[in-house]
């Protein structure tokens, strides 16, 4: 953690660095993490993992240095008695299935709130529903949530889309989102939806998830008192862009996303007046905020501060098969 003194600010000169909070892990990545590495302790490697586990590079690094052994397709895996680890963004039925039928051993690793997404394309589409799926088509979350019902779903990616979209009903429409959007994004898209289908049906609960909003907020706060804003995280981090798109949209002209403090590379000069805003997306270890704001210190930052604007307690429990004894 931050080492914050004298009510969270530490003098050391003019420039002025500000990190938000809530930033970084989220329930569901620390969950995934500790799964693998749950994985790792109980059966030893290797333990395979079906895409990045969460999209961080460290933290993939890091899991493959222990013995875990990541692959994009199935048919990678030459071990038939595989223990397989599903990441966290979730995958399509016929993935499950394959593994399955190959004999693997599954542990789920996808987060409760990507489950929930998936739950709710199976009740539309049960029902008879064309499901329309608001996010990105090519993110790994919106390719394993259309495969619950790929007859079903339609992807809806801008608001020109949700206008000129076709259903085979009109009266028999649902929609649900993807979990790392922005609220703001997915605002104007749901707005056009129900101009176009009044009768359409909507998730009880917003699919946003609870970090990706908290995130999203605690930028727009930061993006009040900032003149520069750096978002640490990975380039294929839906959240993390989304996060560099809030700063941008609430008038931080130069918001940029950095993977770590190589990041300072390709941007331009900071002057010793500015303030420098900081927050990082729900993949993004601790460690690197440090790593930067050591960073920072060394081009001049004077004074350090960290603000809370939400603090988050959620838990998700742990497959069974990983629950260790107490016994």
């Amino acid at each position: 953690m931050l080492d914050l003194r004298c009510h969270g600010v530490i003098i050391y000169g003019d420039m002025r660095v500000v990190v938000a909070k809530p930033r970084g892990f989220c329930a569901g990545v620390e969950r995934a993490i500790e799964i693998v590495e749950r994985a790792l302790e109980m059966y030893g490697p290797p333990i395979y993992v079906r895409h990045a586990i969460v999209h961080n590079k460290r933290v993939v690094d890091s899991l493959r240095e222990k013995g875990a052994v990541f692959v994009e397709e199935l048919d990678e895996i030459n071990d038939p008695e595989a223990r397989v680890i599903f990441s966290a963004h979730g995958v399509s039925p016929a993935v499950i299935d394959e593994a399955k039928r190959r004999g693997f051993q599954i542990v789920d690793a996808v987060c409760p709130l990507v489950t929930k997404v998936h739950n709710e394309v199976r009740h539309y589409s049960e029902m008879g529903y064309t499901i329309i799926l608001v996010g990105h088509r090519d993110h790994v979350e919106v390719i394993g949530t259309k495969g619950e019902a790929p007859d079903s779903v339609v992807v809806v990616e801008s608001v020109s889309e949700a206008l000129s979209v076709n259903v085979p009903d009109p009266e028999k429409v649902a929609y649900v989102t993807q979990t790392t959007l922005s609220v703001d994004d997915t605002k104007e898209i749901v707005a056009a939806l129900e101009r176009r289908f009044p009768k359409i049906a909507k998730p009880s609960k917003l699919d946003i998830c609870y970090a990706t909003q908290n995130r999203q907020d605690a930028v727009k706060e930061l993006a009040e008192i900032s003149d520069v804003i750096f978002i640490v995280g990975s380039p294929e981090s839906s959240n993390s862009n989304r996060l560099v798109e809030v700063a941008k949209s609430c008038g931080v002209k130069d918001a940029y996303l950095i993977e770590d403090t190589d990041g300072f590379d390709n941007v331009g000069t900071l002057e010793r007046n500015m303030t420098v805003g900081i927050s990082s997306g729900a993949s993004t270890p601790e460690v690197i905020i440090e790593e930067l704001l050591s960073k920072l210190k060394d081009l001049g930052a004077t004074t350090f501060e960290e603000f809370s604007l939400k603090e988050e307690s959620t838990k998700f429990p742990f497959p069974h098969s990983l629950e260790f004894s107490t016994g």
